[in-house]
């Protein structure tokens, strides 16, 4: 096996678009719905869909008002879904076709695909399709690096689900030989544990060393990985959904998950997924809130919460049924200035960045960019886009 050396992070570069979004005290991003429904298995009327169009759409519509990243999740599911009348994400497309052509129609935000890396993938494939995508966007491409925790997925790939912790030794070998193939010092030779490669090569040079490499955890073998490799480290909260309990939990969730980026002498950011109902004032949220429980479409919320309850994932423990009708890893409902307030709080909390839904999401964010970002920058968690022409 060659020697493989360590890539510097696109943040090592201060013109890089990480490095940009970095300057920000509070990273802002959107989690992007290419799932029918969305996070919300509620039938109540919206207008959020899954299409390439209506994503499209939202990512302009961030990045216009300023936001960092957009992030797009990756699931798969058998014919119809979760079920319910609604066929709750029995439709989707693929974030990681859908980000390359987003690549060619954004300008400025940093566009991360999420990729379940051990369904069939080998790094050669992925470290040249990614170099591609961050030839591309000029840098602004990036992975979410997922082991898989679904035992049902694995099996559409004809596989068995590995175990946990074993997950991650693998994982840990196949980014470390993408890293390898992006530096491009010479053709690679590997003879892995678990791949091998001869007079391997990656082609065109990523812009800043490599793309961005993100990854989700809960779990002590998951900080270890991203310690080593991640630039953005997707978290939950602990102690589910409810914002007071997530408060209370994140502090030392956040030191330990940094500390694993200490270890190997790296800066690791964390990004949390809030869902955000906001209006007005409270009462107005609580009527939006309480409009979209009616809706909940309980077959699909029963196996929506199933499909976790069977999974192994380590991030998922305190997030109850009921909490799966609204969706999201916290949910933040209320007034503009609550809503602002509960994000400053999740900064305050050791989170550097959120990555944001909503149920309705083009008129949400709509919302969202009207009343609440001007109050994240008058508090100075969030600096000001001249783009967005409110600068």
């Amino acid at each position: 096996m060659s020697a493989v050396s360590e890539a510097l992070s696109p943040a090592s570069f201060p013109d890089s678009p990480l490095s940009q979004a970095f300057q920000q005290p509070l990273i802002l991003g959107l989690f992007l719905p290419v799932y029918d429904g969305g996070w919300s298995p509620s039938a109540s009327a919206r207008t959020t869909t899954w299409t390439y169009q209506y994503n499209q759409a939202l990512t302009l519509q961030a990045e216009n008002l300023g936001f960092d990243l957009a992030f797009g999740p990756a699931e798969w599911v058998s014919q119809g879904g979760y079920g319910g009348d609604m066929r709750f994400r029995a439709e989707s497309i693929d974030p990681f076709i859908a980000t390359a052509a987003l690549s060619a129609v954004t300008q400025r935000i940093l566009l991360i695909s999420t990729l379940h890396v051990l369904y069939a993938w080998h790094p050669l494939n992925l470290a040249r399709f990614g170099a591609t995508l961050d030839h591309i966007s000029g840098g602004r491409w990036g992975i979410n690096v997922v082991t898989g925790h679904s035992t049902r997925e694995a099996a559409m790939f004809g596989r068995k689900r590995p175990e946990h912790d074993f997950r991650y030794e693998m994982v840990d070998e196949f980014v470390t030989i993408m890293k390898a193939l992006w530096k491009r010092d010479t053709n690679l030779d590997y003879d892995g544990r678990f791949w091998q490669l001869e007079q391997a090569f990656a082609s065109p040079a990523p812009r800043y060393e490599r793309p961005v490499l993100v990854s989700a955890t809960g779990s002590p073998a998951g900080a270890d990985f991203a310690g080593k490799h991640s630039d953005i480290v997707f978290i939950t909260s602990p102690a589910g959904a409810n914002i007071a309990h997530a408060l209370e939990a994140l502090p030392a969730h956040t030191r330990t998950i940094k500390a694993a980026g200490h270890k190997y002498g790296r800066q690791l950011r964390t990004l949390i997924n809030p869902m955000i109902v906001c209006r007005d004032t409270e009462q107005e949220a609580r009527e939006y809130y309480d409009y979209i429980l009616r809706g909940a479409d309980r077959d699909a919320v029963q196996n929506y919460f199933n499909h976790f309850a069977a999974a192994d994932s380590k991030s998922w423990g305190k997030h109850d049924l009921e909490g799966r009708i609204l969706g999201g890893n916290i949910q933040l409902i209320g007034s503009p200035e609550q809503v602002a307030e509960g994000l400053i709080n999740l900064n305050r909390a050791g989170c550097d960045g959120v990555q944001v839904s909503f149920f309705d999401f083009q008129p949400d964010l709509a919302f969202f960019g009207e009343k609440v970002l001007p109050l994240l920058e008058d508090a100075g968690v969030r600096h000001k886009y001249a783009g967005s022409g409110r600068a």
